[in-house]
């Protein structure tokens, strides 16, 4: 290791500047451009007419960004490259996201991904999940700008909180500049930097720590690529069951119901382009995934023998990732800040994309609801109001994420609490056409109350490190070389640590069988128990309040899962239809215009798309069809 510590150089701000002046750049280009088109229509949605590629890329970025740039490399750091398995859960998220839930959304031409329950249900179920989603965004994009202000605190020097609000004005600023568009393309470009400044670190990283099979086999005798543990137990932190079964459910929370990503998966031009723009998305999410898998394995052969986390040289695990990018990095002018520009591009692409989803279901599930006639102008400024309400609300959050430990765990822990239920809640509807409104409401507080319970039960009483299973770390080579350590740490100091494992004894409440079992569950499975909880609640409250007549059901609204089995005979798939009469829904959509894709063709002109006494417009806004 290089002996002298680095901070950020002219050169190193010099590329951290340009790199946000061009996505700020690409934003402020297409709020001008835009300016004169219909604010709703081109603010919301992008005028329907954007491609797979930008729109995939985007998705990639949002969900991918600065959590994992910083929190990934370091989880495979400490608990090994079990992290890869998350391919397995994003594979199967997307397929079913592509395939199940999409063409709900896409065909339906809603605006809000909770316009849909309220056509399926009521308007009470519509509201309740409204506030679940704003309260769920609200957090996780909390932890997500108190993430890059972590790596600036680290590399540069920055006070951590004015770094924190520094962070939050220029999201705000961002997101309030466009529409969906500037930020599908601004997120496009800052994908191609995350991937970049990955590809940076590893070829320096391997490079320095002697090549591939140095790296290899470091980890390997350090046992980072133990990867299938097929221990069945809940309770263990990272297994095969755990990320594939649980990771799947969390990131179908995020994926197949979230506003976010629905919205920009309604913005292409086609339902094909839809699906192809959540495929290309996939491949994404994996090239991310390799690039932090094998990040963090390169950071442990080169910390072998001396882990900065146990030396105290760094204050959180979060920090190991850009405290190795300053030692690898740090004497060549601009690298530096092109790795930090990646972690912080990244986070603009995924808190602007949520506080335009905050902004979006916030207007249409209340505002637009409260007042009828409301001009574009007008709209045009109520949402931007919005973005900067909800920029101050994130920011606020952001002080709070400093709390939760890993950013990782902390970011799927939310997504989990809330992605659950509201998976199990949108299921409800799609695949079970007896569902009804009351069977709607009570599943989805029971699903809130139980996810809710085991999340913030899990972070009183922290899981045991049985279960957490942390690998052994060494600060041997620390205590044989300190001449590159700060003046307030030396051989004594480290001491105590040595041969020690991840980190320094914590003591865990303990006398509780609760704390023990429940508490202790992997934070994968929260959404798990969210969506299990709300489905079963639901089709027994459904069933002992009366279930829906099949025949009071849009076909629409329903999606019948034999019909993606194609081998399946017509009779058994009527069958499976469970009453609801989809051939007529094809007749119905007969006398509408069409797309190549078999959608209904907003921009014909002037038609509606009827579902359940509500009217679409050409644009697919929904109004009022009782004039």
């Amino acid at each position: 290791m290089d002996n002298a510590l680095r901070t950020f150089q002219a050169w190193d701000y010099v590329v951290f500047s340009c790199l946000f002046v061009v996505s700020s750049g690409i934003g402020v280009f297409f709020a001008v451009k835009e300016r004169k088109k219909a604010p709703s229509k081109e603010f919301l949605v992008g005028g329907r007419q954007m491609t797979c590629v930008p729109v995939a890329l985007s998705l990639t970025a949002s969900f991918m960004s600065a959590v994992t740039v910083l929190g990934a490399p370091s989880d495979v750091y400490r608990f090994g490259a079990s992290f890869v398995i998350f391919g397995v859960a994003y594979t199967l998220v997307v397929i079913c996201t592509a395939e199940l839930f999409l063409p709900i959304f896409y065909r339906s031409g809603i605006t809000s991904t909770y316009e849909y329950l309220e056509l399926r249900f009521c308007k009470l179920v519509r509201i309740a999940a409204t506030i679940i989603y704003i309260i769920q965004t609200i957090l996780y994009t909390g932890v997500v700008v108190f993430a890059p202000a972590l790596a600036l605190n680290q590399v540069t020097g920055f006070n951590l909180w004015g770094s924190i609000f520094a962070t939050g004005i220029v999201c705000t600023f961002y997101c309030t500049l466009g529409g969906l568009k500037a930020v599908v393309w601004s997120d496009a470009f800052q994908m191609v930097v995350m991937v970049v400044g990955f590809l940076t670190v590893l070829v320096q990283g391997t490079s320095q720590t002697g090549g591939v099979n140095a790296v290899w086999e470091r980890a390997q005798n350090g046992q980072r690529l133990d990867v299938f543990d097929l221990d069945p137990n809940p309770l263990r932190r990272h297994t095969f069951w755990t990320i594939s079964i649980g990771g799947t459910f969390t990131w179908l929370g995020i994926y197949g119901v979230n506003q976010s990503t629905i919205q920009r998966c309604i913005s292409c031009r086609t339902e094909t382009h839809a699906r192809l723009a959540l495929y290309f998305n996939l491949l994404g999410l994996l090239v991310i995934l390799l690039c932090a898998v094998f990040s963090g394995l390169i950071m442990y052969a080169y910390y072998e023998s001396c882990d900065p986390w146990t030396a105290h040289l760094v204050q959180a695990p979060d920090q190991l990732m850009p405290y190795f990018v300053m030692e690898i990095l740090g004497k060549y002018p601009g690298l530096p800040g092109l790795f930090v520009a990646c972690a912080f591009s990244g986070t603009l692409s995924t808190v602007a994309a949520s506080i335009n989803a905050l902004a979006t279901v916030t207007y249409e599930d209340f505002v637009s609801q409260c007042f009828k006639n409301i001009s574009n102008q007008t709209a045009s400024w109520i949402s931007k109001g919005l973005c900067i309400v909800f920029g101050v609300c994130c920011t606020s959050m952001a002080i709070a994420a400093s709390y939760m430990g890993s950013i990782v765990q902390a970011a799927l822990s939310i997504h989990g609490m809330c992605g659950g239920p509201m998976l199990g809640l949108f299921s409800l509807g799609i695949l079970f056409p007896c569902a009804n409104s009351k069977g709607a409401v009570g599943g989805l507080m029971l699903g809130i109350a139980l996810s809710f319970w085991v999340g913030i039960g899990a972070f009183l009483y922290p899981a045991s490190p049985l279960n957490t299973h942390p690998l052994a770390l060494s600060v041997e080579g620390c205590a044989l070389n300190t001449s590159h350590l700060p003046a307030a740490i030396n051989a004594s100091t480290i001491a105590p640590f040595i041969s020690s494992s991840a980190s320094p004894p914590v003591s865990t409440p303990h006398g509780s069988a609760m704390a023990e079992t429940w508490y202790s569950i992997s934070y994968l499975y929260y959404s798990a128990v969210g969506f299990v909880s709300t489905l079963i609640a639901g089709l027994i409250i459904t069933f002992l309040t009366g279930s829906t007549n099949p025949k009071d059901v849009r076909p629409g609204l329903i999606r019948p899962v034999c019909d993606l089995f194609y081998f399946c005979s017509k009779g058994l798939r009527r069958q499976c239809w469970c009453g609801v009469d989809h051939e007529k829904d094809k007749l119905d959509l007969g006398n509408t215009d069409m797309t190549d894709d078999g959608c209904p063709d907003y921009e014909s002109s002037v038609k509606t798309f009827n579902i359940q006494d509500v009217a679409y417009t050409n644009s697919g806004f929904v109004k009022d069809a009782q004039a």
